[in-house]
């Protein structure tokens, strides 16, 4: 018996115990799946578990073929991340007005807030990225002619709004895929097959949808769970030749980021401890959010959405975090989205800090003057300890990866991308020490 994407299995009890009563006899079973990690504590059917010293229970495969196995081998693209933050502002129900800052620490309604803002399409942040994702997705279409792009919605009204924001910057009108569409899989199919640039589709493109000319995505969902994510990734990753590259669009929130950051990670199924935390979850309080903003619902919550500036935040590339914050529509800006669109690994990575290193030398020499918040501190740390992962990278000749992982053991904390301030200032003291060691 072989059962494809076994991990649905146990999306429900019964619909576990029904698979285990129906082939727990079968002389042979072969288990697959490309996401073998659930949100919550539910037993995959016929995979093993084995209980660490905590007493959880983490799942364990006879096989295991993952995203850095298929880089490797050239199976699935590098991915480049372009994390935009930007000022958000809304207005409550009693009238007060509010802002926060994407990238910057936030309580979990802020930054539910300032992502649902952000993803607006009235605002001016979403028109910002899109025009930012197009001019991307037209630098891969001079190297690959028919090099599509995708932007995966949170629901219906914001995508027909999308696909009239690309119908207005592009001047072509986009394939637009919705949940309760009958006829969605004949678009997909007949969008894999044409070269028009853009599909816009509401959370529903998961396993099975096959579209390997998907090179440039726009994350503008608020959908946050291991799962979902790898998912979505995953329809951008599919190799056809050399040299490609995905390039994926989405807001500067930290468990995205997190996530972004660690593609290449191996992630297993856990019993007793969910792979998303439901307490203050920013995915959570968002959900919830959207329900209450339903037509009919308690107007006395409703929330008005203000608008949302737009800025590059960083490059994330290979676990590392490039760039320094740039306001979209800049000639900084335009240095990333211009990259060739056919770059082996080595050369997107060479290419991004030599991106890096051109733009630190010019904030230099004009003297720039940081901002006095936390985001631009944020910003100085990750642009102080990339200059300084620069130079011992020239020095003892490993990889900027490599120091980054050596720093990563030493202080702990996630990526560069997710680090807080105070993780920053201790890898930037541990990098200095090393200099100094060496």
């Amino acid at each position: 018996v072989v059962f494809d994407e076994i991990h649905h299995g146990g999306d429900a009890k019964t619909w576990g115990d029904a698979i285990r009563e129906a082939f727990d006899d079968a002389t042979r079973r072969l288990a697959l799946t490309g996401t073998p990690f659930r949100s919550d504590d539910s037993a995959i059917p016929f995979v093993t578990y084995e209980e660490d010293a905590a007493g959880f229970k983490y799942s364990t495969a006879d096989h295991t073929y993952g995203y850095a196995d298929a880089l490797a081998d050239g199976v699935v693209r590098p991915v480049v991340f372009l994390a935009y933050s930007g000022e958000a502002r809304w207005r409550d129900s009693a009238g007060e007005e509010h802002a926060a800052r994407l990238g910057e620490p936030l309580t979990a309604e802020q930054t539910a807030r300032a992502w649902k803002t952000a993803l607006n399409p009235a605002g001016e942040w979403m028109p910002a990225v899109i025009q930012a994702a197009d001019r991307r997705l037209q630098q891969k279409r001079q190297h690959v002619p028919d090099a599509g792009g995708m932007i995966i919605a949170s629901d219906q009204s914001s995508a027909r709004a999308y696909a009239d924001l690309l119908t207005k910057i592009t001047g072509e009108v986009p394939t637009v895929v919705l949940s309760d569409d009958k006829d969605a899989s004949l678009r997909i199919t007949q969008f894999s097959e044409s070269t028009s640039r853009w599909l816009v589709a509401v959370r529903m493109v998961s396993e099975g949808v096959d579209v390997p000319r998907l090179s440039v995505g726009v994350y503008a969902t608020s959908a946050s769970t291991p799962l979902f994510f790898a998912q979505a990734i995953g329809r951008f990753v599919r190799s056809r030749r050399p040299g490609e590259t995905a390039s994926i669009f989405l807001p500067s929130v930290p468990n995205l980021l997190l996530l972004a950051s660690e593609m290449e990670a191996q992630r297993n199924h856990v019993l007793g401890k969910p792979h998303r935390e439901t307490l203050d979850d920013p995915l959570d309080a968002e959900l919830a959010e959207q329900k209450r903003d339903e037509p009919g619902d308690d107007e006395q919550r409703k929330i008005e959405y203000l608008g949302a500036d737009a800025e590059l935040d960083q490059v994330i590339f290979d676990g590392s975090s490039f760039g320094t914050a740039t306001p979209a529509g800049s000639d900084e800006e335009l240095d990333f989205l211009g990259i060739p669109g056919l770059l082996d690994a080595a050369a997107m990575r060479d290419l991004l800090r030599q991106r890096q290193e051109a733009q630190l030398t010019k904030r230099t020499a004009n003297g720039e003057v940081p901002r006095p918040s936390t985001h631009g501190q944020l910003r100085d740390l990750r642009k102080e300890l990339n200059t300084l992962v620069s130079l011992a990278h020239h020095r003892t000749g490993k990889s900027h990866g490599q120091i980054h992982n050596e720093l990563r053991r030493i202080c702990g904390g996630p990526p560069v991308a997710a680090a807080t301030s105070d993780q920053l200032k201790a890898r930037i003291v541990a990098v200095r020490q090393l200099s100094q060691q060496g």
